[in-house]
């Protein structure tokens, strides 16, 4: 492989974003042909890794001929697993297959680390190419950094709004409050559940609501002031008839003076701007928290979280929390159909013709019904047979491998394939988690709103690196929040980052959105 610049691991370790993406698929039918190991990386939030030689690797090579495996590499939020990963890029020791995220991908392509798709795509991968939409293809090609409209990655593709927040509502009836309707009604409802003990154990130990550090996770509280973000980080939408960055809209100002003052009066954890992604989640687990932003299908875990914690005593109740807006604007939860996350392949597999076509089958798998029942992994390990049906066993990360292998319902999504999956998991007992998952889920799909900047390439950013990874941003909203800054300071903010980079950032991105146009 060409070798790699001291840039590339820069801008990797750098990055700092987040994706969720969960499991899925295949048959027991064997493969006629038998094809070389491919080592993919993939989201691992705490499982086993699935080593070669293993009971998932075997299920694999069994089942498509191609023995599939990672070693343990913690996602973290995405931030351990984008470190490894420039580790191994910078040691020309790229994983066969990856999943890519937080605008790296440019930065590989342009420095040789991964394979261009274009010419495998129809005939090697026919049901990725089938599946992904046209317009989305197009997209990709239009955002080629080398100009040539080459296919270079596989974008996952998002049909619905993915995020939403929920709140407990049997912490509700605890405190006497109805559901909130208005940004006021919210306030008092949070302050109901800081005073008056809605999980029982006698402290005063209740975290009204919060995030993660960075100021991410608490998207909602942006988003009554249509701020657009995603995940945390501040998106590109149209804002006064002009495509803007979100982060240095009045909008954002609003929103901060807001957020400010929940932190201020302790309706916000006071350990927001600290929390690491297994931070927040833990405390929502625990029992601790009556509003929560996050991916809502995936809630059953943190119901089961909390039901674990309490040995079964507490059942918690959520439900969607309905997209509020602030006096003078209106709030949405942002989509982005396109995302901004997805899998690439390294430049390395076409030294070796049959690595190439063990790389495009594994690939291929994932977008092809025939191996969905893969979604259930090993058996005995990760589901058993119950009346000639297979029934999930309950997750168990001391145990179980990690399900590396996603099927189409992972990277074309819509709500009707959520759900199926969400049935496909459904047990006697875990069935109460699984209403309330699919209940938030379909909540909040009247709340999104698709933004202008969906499917902006990261090359607008190139040369701007502390501008893609929000340094700025971070150091003066992390401050305006915990009221070391007072709110006026963001308007310095805001001529800062014109300043050092962020008109010609601007330009680039108006630039692109008119020929998206």
């Amino acid at each position: 492989m060409k070798k790699r610049t001291c840039r590339i691991l820069g801008i990797l370790c750098a990055l700092v974003m987040v994706t969720v993406l969960s499991g899925n698929a295949l048959s027991t039918a064997h493969a006629e042909e038998s094809y070389p190991d491919i080592e993919y990386w993939f989201t691992n939030e705490g499982f086993l890794p699935a080593e070669v030689g293993g009971a998932y690797y075997t299920l694999t090579k069994d089942t498509i001929g191609v023995g599939v495996y990672m070693p343990y590499v913690d996602w973290n939020g995405g931030q351990t697993y984008r470190e490894q990963l420039a580790l191994r890029v910078a040691a020309n020791d790229t994983p066969d297959i990856f999943v890519y995220n937080g605008g790296i991908e440019n930065s590989l392509i342009l420095d040789g680390a991964v394979l261009d798709l274009t010419d495998y795509l129809p005939e090697l991968m026919p049901h990725v190419w089938e599946a992904i939409p046209a317009a989305v293809w197009e997209s990709v090609r239009a955002n080629d950094p080398t100009g040539q409209g080459r296919i270079w990655m596989i974008p996952d593709v998002t049909n619905f709004t993915r995020h939403g927040a929920y709140i407990r509502t049997d912490w509700l009836e605890k405190v006497g409050k109805s559901m909130p309707t208005t940004q006021e009604e919210l306030v008092d409802v949070l302050r109901a559940f800081k005073d008056n003990d809605p999980n029982g154990n006698g402290v005063q130990d209740e975290i009204p609501t919060g995030g993660r550090m960075e100021a991410r996770w608490m998207d909602y509280l942006f988003a009554m002031y249509g701020v657009a973000m995603y995940e945390g980080y501040p998106e590109w939408d149209v804002y006064d008839g002009e495509i803007t960055y979100s982060a240095v809209t009045p909008n954002m100002k609003a929103a901060l003076g807001f957020v400010a003052s929940l932190y201020k009066e302790g309706l916000l954890d006071p350990e927001t701007l600290l929390n690491s992604a297994g931070d927040w989640s833990g405390k929502f687990d625990s029992n601790r928290v009556g509003v929560y932003y996050h991916i809502p299908w995936v809630s059953y875990q943190r119901l089961q979280g909390i039901y674990d914690y309490t040995n079964g005593e507490v059942k918690a109740q959520i439900a969607n929390l309905p997209q509020l807006s602030a006096e003078g604007y209106e709030g949405y939860i942002t989509v982005k159909p396109t995302g901004s996350s997805g899998k690439m392949v390294s430049a390395d597999v076409a030294k070796d013709e049959q690595l190439l076509k063990a790389a495009c089958r594994v690939l291929d798998c994932q977008y092809n019904l025939e191996y969905r029942d893969l979604e259930y992994g090993v058996e005995g390990m990760h589901y058993e047979v119950v009346d000639g049906k297979k029934v999930k066993l309950p997750e168990d990360k001391a145990t179980q491998e990690l399900l590396i292998l996603q099927t189409p319902g992972c990277w074309v999504e819509n709500v009707e394939v959520i759900t199926s999956r969400l049935e496909a998991i459904r047990t006697e007992e875990n069935g109460w988690q699984i209403d309330q998952a699919e209940a938030v889920l379909n909540g909040n799909q009247a709340d999104g709103k698709i933004i202008a900047g969906d499917g902006m390439p990261s090359s607008v950013y190139d040369g701007y690196e502390d501008i893609q990874n929000r340094t700025l941003y971070v150091e003066y909203v992390s401050k305006i929040i915990s009221g070391e800054y007072e709110l006026d300071k963001f308007d310095e903010f805001v001529d800062r980052w014109y300043k050092n980079g962020g008109q010609a950032v601007t330009d680039r991105v108006r630039a692109w959105y008119e020929g998206k146009k």
